[in-house]
């Protein structure tokens, strides 16, 4: 049985565009007033105007994580003008795939920066406050959700970095879960694999063409799709706890 999420306050990270854009609006339509964070402030207003339009609460932040002072700020500022923080969702993240012999590195600390040190500034700035919102709220339960990826569970050649990255969020998201579990602060991994958003352009273009071509002839997700199975989670009765979604296209082998 679905609980609605009306009185609670839920921040999303990276929210200007794709999963967490879809996110917002998914957690708005069940009540929740929606925080969203990101860089791109422009597109962040016209998602509070959609979310408003459709009677939903919402609030732009300006943020990049990659700052703790940004990070730790974005949080605070949530629960000052929104009363409180019911639910963290750590969906800013960037994918630069390519060898590791004669890589950029800059790309490596671009990932490290945002897919690690990013969701560890929120996490920690966002925990007191989930704790409390767990001991107040009418549900009895907070919820934290890191989006890792497929290549959190498969490493592939061309992926080496991205893959480390996103098994340590495995690892940090299952360590946090056994230390705040017994105090009813739910903490899920939501793995998607290959989904129709912006994460390729970020790419150099003969990595964006091998990888165009690896996913020749597979039906991407849909950013709506993770939004969902993020909703399922976050409006499960306090009891049932979704630690982990695995969540590829039908046609994605690996």
């Amino acid at each position: 049985m679905a609980e609605r999420l009306d009185g609670t306050v839920a921040l999303v990270t990276g929210a200007s565009s794709g999963i967490g854009e879809a996110t917002a609006v998914a957690l708005a339509a069940q009540g929740a007033a929606v925080a969203v964070a990101a860089r791109r402030k422009d597109r962040l207003d016209k998602l509070v105007s959609r979310i408003e339009e459709n009677g939903g609460k919402a609030l732009a932040i300006e943020a990049d994580v990659t700052s703790q002072e940004q990070a730790i700020a974005a949080v605070e500022r949530t629960v000052s003008e929104l009363g409180r923080l019911d639910t963290l969702i750590n969906n800013a993240g960037v994918m630069l795939l390519g060898p590791i012999v004669d890589a950029p590195t800059e790309e490596w600390d671009r990932m490290v920066a945002l897919n690690v040190q990013g969701l560890l500034y929120c996490s920690h700035a966002a925990i007191k406050h989930l704790l409390s919102a767990a001991e107040t709220s009418p549900r009895g339960v907070a919820d934290l959700i890191n989006i890792s990826s497929v290549a959190g569970r498969v490493a592939r050649m061309g992926s080496g970095v991205y893959n480390m990255t996103k098994w340590g969020v495995g690892a940090f998201s299952e360590s946090l879960r056994q230390e705040v579990t017994k105090r009813n602060v739910r903490v899920s991994l939501v793995e998607p694999g290959a989904v129709a958003t912006e994460l390729t352009d970020h790419l150099r273009p003969e990595i964006r063409d091998q990888t165009k071509d690896r996913f020749a002839g597979v039906e991407r997700l849909h950013s709506e799709d993770i939004a969902e199975t993020i909703e399922f989670i976050v409006t499960r009765p306090r009891r049932v706890a979704v630690n982990e979604v695995l969540i590829r296209p039908t046609d994605q082998e690996f």
